[in-house]
């Protein structure tokens, strides 16, 4: 992925897209996915099996909605950590979260995904919403990921993918390719953020691939479901 000046590297330059969009972000996830993100993230949060009592980790949780759909499973007696780089990110997500019956269940924490601040064991699932094209390794981060849940835990990633089917693929490109960035600039103001979604899903494995990645860090059983016409996959290893 080519980085523009004046970023040094990827994870720079992502965190000051996210900084400048994070008040937007919510809204224009809804409007660019025609109000579908909701059911996605339902649906990623349901792989996790996590039960009342449980204790899940999000990470790359930016403004907290995946994890407040964990935070729906895991009940009042459970608990779930929101990890994100990003303070605006996070800042958003506080306030997300405030707005709902689960903020005595939630904690933010601010966190690199390469390198989780928390023990081994630690959680029954471990989720990773939109972001994991978005990380500088993403096998180390899968890694992270597993390293962190107990064994029999779920590693769930819900990440945009690559349609297969023919005239919606195409048409799916053309939106993506050329409406998306249009759309996200007339969202937030300005260029740039949105011009970056479609390179960096250019430039993210195929979702058969990001399998093998799954199967590679020792998780067990890994799968993946496709969404609404293959634009999004849903990602699932079982720790061992």
């Amino acid at each position: 992925m080519h980085i523009p000046p004046p970023y040094r590297s990827k994870e720079e330059y992502v965190h000051a897209i996210f900084s400048s969009i994070a008040h937007r972000y919510d809204w224009l996830n809804t409007a660019l996915s025609f109000n579908r993100d909701k059911y996605w993230r339902r649906f990623a949060a349901a792989q996790t099996g996590l039960q009342p009592g449980g204790c899940g980790l999000d990470v790359c949780c930016g403004t907290g909605m995946l994890t407040i759909e964990l935070a729906r499973l895991a009940g009042p007696g459970g608990r779930v950590i929101g990890l994100d780089f990003c303070e605006k990110m996070l800042l958003k997500g506080r306030e997300n979260v405030s707005k709902t019956p689960y903020s005595g269940q939630i904690q933010f924490v601010q966190g690199n995904a390469v390198d989780l601040p928390f023990p081994d064991n630690t959680f029954d699932c471990a989720t990773i919403g939109f972001a994991l094209r978005n990380v500088p390794d993403i096998r180390k981060t899968i890694s992270e990921m597993a390293r962190v849940v107990r064994p029999g835990g779920k590693v769930v990633s819900l990440e945009l993918s690559k349609p297969s089917l023919p005239v919606f693929k195409q048409l799916y490109y053309f939106y993506f390719n050329h409406l998306v960035p249009l759309l996200g600039r007339l969202g937030v103001g300005f260029d740039g953020p949105y011009s970056y979604l479609p390179n960096s899903l250019k430039d993210f494995p195929h979702q058969e691939e990001i399998k093998e990645l799954f199967r590679e860090t020792g998780l067990a059983d890994a799968r993946y479901y496709e969404l609404t016409g293959g634009i999004v996959a849903v990602h699932v290893g079982t720790v061992t």
